[in-house]
């Protein structure tokens, strides 16, 4: 069986959760405790190198780290990762926009809001507001025109963006500002259903350190 290596408020690992759950693909979890350090162990590592979850661990003992690699691992030859080949290309398009443009950005001001980390970045916080702020922009043009990312239907690159761009108002983005943007995620929302809730980081208590 496939073992999920995890971390629950991690929305990284979010997104493995939700197409698990939504292709009914039987696994077993494995939470990893980050700030202990589990994930920089010689047998976490051995997983993945670069000593991040999520990491998924086939039956066979190999592993896929990057959690939009796994999404389009498990997705293949399902609906939500078309065999067209431009429609390939455009959830790909999506997929990288979202780890050079939503988790970095948007993905890192939630977790240092969330953990109390915003005064140790602060020479960080207003590039990483304007950056977000254009993030939205763009994705709300984006979806001016279609109910999802590739076109009428729900992909793996509409639930690899909602995960991060979704909380936006954790850290301070208002939805509002983004019509065409919010009513896509509402649409996300409802395609994937209940069953998989948001996980909220604590403050950490080595923020300081």
């Amino acid at each position: 069986m496939l073992t999920l290596h995890d971390y629950l408020p991690s929305q990284n690992g979010w997104k493995v959760r939700v197409l698990l759950g939504l292709l009914k693909i039987p696994h077993n979890t494995r939470i990893v405790s980050i700030f202990e350090g589990e994930s920089h162990t010689d047998a976490f590592l051995a997983l993945n190198p670069a000593g991040a979850v999520p990491v998924l661990e086939l039956e066979d003992g190999s592993a896929i780290a990057e959690s939009n690699a796994i999404l389009t691992y498990l997705a293949e030859g399902t609906p939500l990762l078309p065999s067209d080949r431009y429609q390939r290309a455009k959830i790909m398009q999506w997929l990288f926009f979202e780890q050079y443009n939503v988790e970095p950005v948007i993905g890192s001001l939630r977790f240092w809001t969330l953990t109390g980390r915003l005064e140790r970045n602060q020479a960080m916080v207003a590039g990483k507001r304007e950056a977000g702020a254009r993030t939205l922009a763009a994705l709300n043009r984006g979806l001016g025109e279609t109910p999802f990312l590739t076109g009428n239907d729900l992909t793996i690159a509409d639930i690899a963006i909602y995960a991060y761009s979704h909380r936006a108002e954790d850290c301070g983005f208002s939805l509002a500002d983004y019509p065409a943007f919010l009513a896509w995620t509402d649409r996300v929302r409802d395609a994937i259903g209940p069953g998989f809730p948001v996980h909220l980081y604590g403050i950490d208590p080595h923020a300081g350190a």
